[in-house]
Formats: structure tokens, sequence, C-alpha cells
């Protein structure tokens, strides 16, 4: 070979090295954007907020908090697609339709951004991890405390949110894994609320009515605990309150005030603060290309009742 030649060859090899190099470097932090997506407006979600503005702010940079109008999940996939052409650098969302959302959110992941799923999991969109509560888990001890509380007999129902959303399908097979030890406790009825109060309060009074006989109430969403609280409180099933095992999910103000009156038993308490920090914190960690390959991380679950209702953290 030419050594005039050889000696092009190495020095350009030498320059493309080089520039791989320089495009590969960590990105700014002031120069990141990251998007974090909830489910909806609800107050377990501003934990959440309130956990990845704080990694956002300690981590300096720039974070937007873009919350979805209602839970359909064309909704969802709309704020996507503008922060696809926004050109954001990471985003992070609960999702409240995974199916809906698995194209648009491998559309962002081509187009460079980096995707994670928190709270609830949209498993098939090729997100990088998910990042909350191992909701079967949770569902299984939710499933052992109602089991313990009835004896191991009656009629259950359970009052969920959307009825599409993965989590609280996890929970709702967690729930009917941990009875199958059970087999004197009957599962009567199933309601979807789509999280909304006002129909939770209706699905609880359904419900009732329809099963008078019901011994326990799974709210496995967050609207669950206060919709049945509402209903425990009127004249009509006042005289309820106290004999029907109740166990929510979340520490709603609501939720909370119901345990301390008696209307609910016991609460699956996440750890929403976490979620949001660790959210903003392994987006970050992935656009600069630094730390441990992604994996998903369970934040774990508290089952608070009245005894350590002052002693737990999110």
């Amino acid at each position: 070979m030419d050594m005039t030649f050889r000696t092009a060859m190495s020095v350009g090899l030498a320059a493309t090295a080089l520039c791989l190099c320089a495009s590969t470097q960590a990105k700014d932090v002031k120069d990141i954007s990251v998007a974090v997506i909830p489910k909806v407006a609800v107050p377990f979600f501003d934990d959440c907020n309130k956990g990845a503005q704080q990694s956002a702010d300690k981590t300096g940079v720039k974070y937007q908090w873009v919350v979805p109008q209602n839970t359909q999940g064309s909704t969802q996939v709309k704020i996507i697609e503008d922060l696809i052409s926004k050109h954001v650098d990471g985003i992070a969302i609960s999702v409240n339709e995974p199916k809906s959302v698995e194209s648009v959110m491998k559309r962002a992941e081509q187009s460079g951004i980096k995707v994670l799923t928190f709270d609830s999991d949209s498993p098939k969109s090729g997100r990088s991890m998910y990042i909350g509560t191992n909701n079967e888990s949770a569902g299984a001890t939710m499933a052992e405390t109602m089991g313990k509380a009835l004896g191991g007999s009656g009629e259950v129902a359970i009052v969920t949110g959307q009825l599409g959303a993965v989590n609280l399908n996890e929970r709702i097979a967690g729930i009917k894994k941990g009875l199958s030890k059970y087999p004197g406790i009957k599962i009567v009825e199933t309601q979807g609320t789509d999280d909304d109060l006002a129909r939770g309060v209706s699905v609880v009074e359904t419900t009732l009515r329809a099963h008078p006989q019901l011994k326990g109430i799974f709210g496995v969403s967050q609207v669950g605990g206060p919709a049945v609280s509402k209903v425990l409180n009127t004249k009509e099933f006042g005289a309820m309150k106290g004999k029907l095992e109740v166990l929510a999910f979340d520490d709603l103000p609501d939720t909370l005030k119901a345990l301390k009156d008696g209307s609910i038993q016991g609460i699956m308490v996440q750890r929403p603060v976490t979620m949001g920090s660790l959210a903003v914190t392994n987006l970050v960690a992935q656009i600069q290309g630094t730390g441990e390959p992604p994996k998903d991380i369970d934040t774990g679950v508290t089952v608070v009742t009245k005894d350590n209702l002052g002693s737990y953290t999110k």
C-alpha cells in the first residue's frame, strides 16, 4: 500500500473516531428538557410532580408537567405527538390505555427521545423501563389483608378505575391470586369508575344494593376509597360503616379522613414522590448515557392502618 494513501487513511480514521467520540459526549444538563405525563389531574399525581420537580431542580434540567384533560388514550397520544414536535429529550408517562400509546411511544424513541413509564405501564411500547409499584404483589398483599380480616369467608366486590389500565388490572390479578388461598371468599362484582368520584359513588351504591350481604370492598384505584366512604356516610348505608371491610389505594386526604373515621380499614400506600423523582433521574441518566443499563424499579407499598398512620413515608 502507498505510504501517502496509508497516512491519509489513518488521518481519516482518526478524524472519524474523534467525531464519533464528540457525538456521544454527555449532553449538558442545562440543555436537557424532560416532560412528565400523569394519567389525569388528581392528588396522587401531585405527589409525583413534587418528586419530579425536586429531581429536575437538583439536576438543573428543563422540566414540564403535562396533564391530560381526561383519561382517554387518544389524549395522551396527542400530548406525546406534541412533545415529539417540540424535540424534548425525555418523556416519562403514567399510561391510561397501554395499547393506544404503543405506536407513538415507539415513534418518540425512534426520534431519539428517551421514554419510560411510571405508575402505570405499557409493556409493549418499547419503553426503556417501568418505575412504580409491583402491582400484582400489592394486590396480593391487599387480598391477604382482606382474607385475615374476614376470617376467610364472605362476599367481596372490586371497585376499579379505568378498565384498561395495566396497573389496576395487575392489582386485580394479584387480588384474585391472593384470594385463591381463601376459597370461602367470593368476588361478586368488579366495576369501573374511570377514576371519576361521582361515578364511583354511583357504582358503590349500586353494588351495595345488589349485594346486601357484602362483607368487603377492594378499592384498587384512587377514587375507590373516597367513593365508599361517601356512600357509607349516607343515611341509606350508614349502618354498614365499620362492618364492611374496606381496603383502598393511595393516601388522598379524603381516604385518610375515612381511615380515621372508620369508613376504611386499610390503605395500600404507594410512593408517588419517589416515582416522580426516579423518573426524572433515570431519564437524565439515559439521555446523558451514564449509569447502569435501565431496568424496572419496584418502589414498594405500605399497608397503612390507624396503628401506623403517623409513621409511613412516600
